[in-house]
């Protein structure tokens, strides 16, 4: 992906976030509140969380290392950078060094953070269908089948409605 797309994402990424706290906040005061809608909050929140700190990542890979750290031409033994390791997924950012040695700039923890955050997000959009398809079927129980008059009986007893206000 091109860099400025990545960084679209990354700010509609933490506006979505930022606005889905907001909003479970304002559900927090406003009770009673389903918690299934609660649960899809809670979704929006995980996965654009999940987003940003991927995007994150995916931008400490592309420039070459964690903000503002980047590849130096020579390591501390004095070995010339011999070639930068990039993968996206898992996100992966190393420079490695001629005699050798690998210096790796993208912790595990954003990997792992990415997962956990979009493993939470998955989980709790299969509890909110849960909870609506619960509450769903629980308030087809509790309704009130009522029998609606026939067609063209005009809702009165005694047969088709008459015309002309005659009885």
């Amino acid at each position: 992906m091109p860099v400025p797309l990545m960084g679209m994402l990354l700010l509609l990424s933490v506006a979505t976030a930022g606005a889905g706290i907001v909003t479970v906040f304002l559900l927090l005061n406003n009770p009673p509140l389903p918690l299934s809608k609660f649960c899809a909050v809670l979704v929006l929140i995980f996965s654009s969380s999940a987003t940003v700190v991927y995007c994150y990542g995916w931008y400490s890979v592309t420039m070459g290392g964690t903000f503002p750290e980047l590849c130096e031409d020579r390591n501390a033994s004095g070995a010339e950078l011999a070639s930068m390791k990039q993968e996206y997924w898992p996100l992966r950012g190393a420079c490695v060094y001629s005699d050798g040695p690998t210096v790796e700039y993208v912790s595990m923890s954003i990997n792992v953070l990415v997962c956990v955050l979009a493993s939470l997000a998955v989980v709790l959009t299969g509890a909110a269908a849960f909870l609506r398809w619960r509450a769903r079927q629980s308030s087809e129980r509790t309704v009130v089948h009522l029998r609606l008059p026939a067609p063209g009986c005009g809702g009165r007893r005694g047969g088709p409605a008459r015309q002309g206000g005659r009885r």
